[in-house]
C-alpha cells in the first residue's frame, strides 16, 4: 500500500484472476456479462440458474488475502459507480446515483481560484446530463440538482441559451520545437492580463493555488542537528567555569562563532 507500482500489481492480479477464473465462472453458473470499473465489479445473470453466494465463495477461495463482498439487486435496481440501473422486462434505464454522505460543496465562485478550476465540476455534472441515457423525469430532476449545487456555491445561474461557436484555425505545432509548459500561482485578474501574454507563443499555462489542504496541514519538521536551531543558549568557560546564557534567533553555531 502506498507504493508507486501498487496499483499496476493489483491490476495484473485482477486480470490474471479474470482470466483463469472467468472463463470457469461464465460456462458453469451462465454468467450473462461481466463488468469491471477497477475494484467495482457488475455481474448479470439469470436468477434462477445461478447462485450468487457459490460464485461469491468461488472467488474468495482465490487468495486468503483478497475478500470480496456481494450486493444484490433490490426493486429491480441496483447502484453502480455513479449511476442506479433500473431493469425493466424489456431493457435498462439509468439514473445518477449519489452516495448518502454526498455533500453539494465545490469550490465556491468567490473563491481565489481561475476561473477554469472552479467551473471544472459545474462543466463535468453537465457533460454527465447530456451523456446518459437518463430516465424520464430523471433529466430535469438531475438539472434541478445541479441548479442548486450551483446556488449553493454562489454561482450565477442564468438560463442556458444556444452559443454560436467560432472556428478559428490552430496553429501547426513544429515538430521540432518542444512545447513548454509555465505554472503561475493565481492571485486575481493580474494574473490572468500577464497570462494572456503567452497566447501567441509556444508556452502553455496552467495555474495552481496555494490554498489547499496540504499547505493548511503541513506540519515543519525540526532539525535533527540541535546546533543548527535558534533559542536559549548557556556557555561555560573552560578555562574559569563561569557560564553566560543568551538568546539568539540564528542557529547557534554562528551565534558561538561570534563568541
Amino acid at each position: 500500500m502506498g507504493a508507486p507500482f501498487s496499483g499496476l500489481i493489483s491490476e495484473l492480479f485482477l486480470q490474471q484472476m479474470e482470466h483463469v477464473l472467468l472463463p470457469r465462472l461464465s460456462t458453469r453458473h451462465k454468467i450473462i456479462d461481466y463488468f469491471r470499473y477497477v475494484d467495482d465489479i457488475l455481474l448479470i445473470f439469470y436468477s434462477n440458474h445461478t447462485n450468487i453466494l457459490i460464485i461469491l465463495n468461488e472467488v474468495n477461495a482465490i487468495h486468503p488475502k483478497v475478500k470480496f463482498t456481494a450486493e444484490l439487486e433490490t426493486e429491480t435496481k441496483i447502484n453502480y459507480l455513479d449511476v442506479t440501473i433500473h431493469r425493466t422486462p424489456i431493457d435498462w434505464k439509468m439514473s445518477i446515483y449519489r452516495k448518502p454522505t454526498f455533500t453539494d460543496t465545490i469550490i465556491p465562485y468567490t473563491s481565489n481560484h481561475h476561473t477554469q478550476h472552479k467551473f471544472a465540476a459545474i462543466t463535468f455534472l453537465y457533460n454527465r446530463l447530456k451523456t446518459y441515457d437518463l430516465l424520464t423525469g430523471e433529466y430535469k430532476r438531475e438539472e434541478q440538482i445541479i441548479h442548486n449545487i450551483l446556488e449553493n456555491n454562489s454561482f450565477p445561474i442564468r438560463p442556458q441559451k444556444t452559443r454560436t461557436l467560432k472556428l478559428r484555425k490552430q496553429k501547426e505545432p513544429n515538430p521540432i520545437e518542444k512545447q513548454k509548459w509555465a505554472t503561475f500561482t493565481y492571485i486575481r485578474r493580474e494574473t490572468t492580463f500577464i497570462t494572456n501574454i503567452f497566447r501567441r507563443t509556444n508556452i502553455k499555462i496552467a495555474f495552481r493555488t496555494n490554498n489547499t489542504i496540504g499547505n493548511k496541514l503541513l506540519h515543519k519538521q525540526q532539525a535533527t542537528e540541535k546546533y543548527t536551531l535558534s533559542g536559549i543558549y548557556k556557555l561555560t568557560c573552560p578555562v574559569c567555569n563561569k557560564v553566560y546564557v543568551g538568546q539568539t534567533g540564528r542557529n547557534f553555531t554562528v551565534k558561538f562563532n561570534e563568541h
